[in-house]
């Protein structure tokens, strides 16, 4: 039988790369706005997905980020982020995510007068609400800021470090990447890895392979966010091969941002058959109009995946989790049963 879309919908799935302020639903993006007296573009939902370009084309990454400061303006208080992580991880269980990883950055939480703790309090509250009605596991990763003072990602990594063992499971780096190197904030990254916390980093999404580079050799990352330029430096390419890194890939939103000019460029494929370690994404399922099981998908149509390689990155994704070995496993053998292979790895 061949494989469809809702094939691809009832397979258990990880999903690693997704933003909270990036994710939330439209409806409840209005009704918050409405209660705070936010003003948005517009309050009519068809026509507010128009105005924000809402799964369209941007001109740039810098262009696609503007539409953050619609969705932060409604998400500064203990209400508004319990519900939309709430609602996040709700959405990702009904279609089968089974481990979800969220990130964001506390610091933009707190315009009106939010203590750090508090924010992340409230996220955690609505994931483990999510967690109590639906068989979905939740972890946050911390993100701290390129175009912010590197002092500033230093505080978010002690913030991170404080909740390692509250429902933290990693540390970030996001942001625009021109003229804001990842070296910069390598005291953060120290403190990180210092802790034993797990980091992963924003890198090769609108910048060259050197981003990837530092995000490497200079905060240690374990996996990449986008890489979507890793294509071009072959050694470094063979260097996160060898070492099986992975590559959090979102290839819609790759193209929103003119990374690359339409899906059928994407490198997914090659890395895919070149044997890397890439995992699909949503990166930030409100902007790019999408789901996980959207990405896997057109994954699927515009190469013409099999279901073994649809397998592949599904198990790659449970590889990739940031999660202690153990569970990690039980969660990998757990999924491959269900998808039908008996609990045999799919690739190394």
């Amino acid at each position: 039988m061949s494989l469809t879309r809702d094939k691809i919908h009832a397979m258990p799935k990880a999903e690693l790369h997704c933003h909270l302020d990036g994710s939330l639903r439209l409806a409840t993006m209005i009704e918050l706005a409405r209660e705070r007296h936010v003003e948005l573009p517009s309050m009519d939902e068809q026509e507010l997905f128009r105005l924000l370009r809402l799964g369209q084309n941007y001109e740039s990454l810098v262009d696609y980020l503007t539409v953050f400061r619609y969705t932060l303006a409604v998400m500064q208080d203990v209400e508004a982020l319990e519900r939309t992580a709430f609602e996040l991880a709700e959405d990702c269980a009904r279609e089968n995510v089974r481990w979800l990883e969220v990130r964001y950055a506390p610091i933009l939480h707190i315009e009106k007068g939010l203590g750090l703790a508090q924010v992340m309090d409230a996220v955690l509250a609505g994931l483990r609400r999510a967690e109590r009605q639906y068989p979905i596991r939740c972890g946050v990763i911390v993100c701290g800021i390129r175009n912010i003072n590197p002092a500033t990602s230093l505080r978010l990594a002690e913030l991170a470090v404080a909740y390692k063992s509250a429902g933290v499971v990693g540390f970030d780096l996001a942001g625009a990447e021109a003229n804001f190197p990842a070296k910069d904030h390598r005291e953060a990254f120290y403190l990180i890895r210092k802790n034993n916390v797990n980091c992963t980093v924003h890198a090769g999404e609108a910048y060259g392979p050197e981003s990837i580079h530092q995000a490497l050799h200079h905060l240690h990352a374990q996996r990449i966010g986008h890489s979507t330029r890793l294509k071009e430096d072959g050694s470094l390419l063979n260097y996160m091969n060898d070492l099986r890194i992975p590559i959090e890939a979102c290839p819609t939103s790759n193209v929103q941002t003119r990374v690359v000019p339409d899906l059928d460029s994407h490198p997914l494929k090659f890395y895919l058959d070149y044997g890397l370690r890439v995992t699909v994404n949503t990166d930030n399922r409100l902007i790019s109009d999408t789901t996980i099981t959207e990405e896997l998908w057109r994954m699927t149509q515009t190469f013409n995946l099999g279901e073994h390689e649809v397998a592949k990155i599904i198990t790659n994704g449970f590889k990739s989790a940031f999660l202690p070995y153990r569970e990690k496993r039980a969660m990998i053998h757990g999924a491959l049963t269900e998808m039908g292979y008996n609990g045999v790895l799919v690739g190394y």
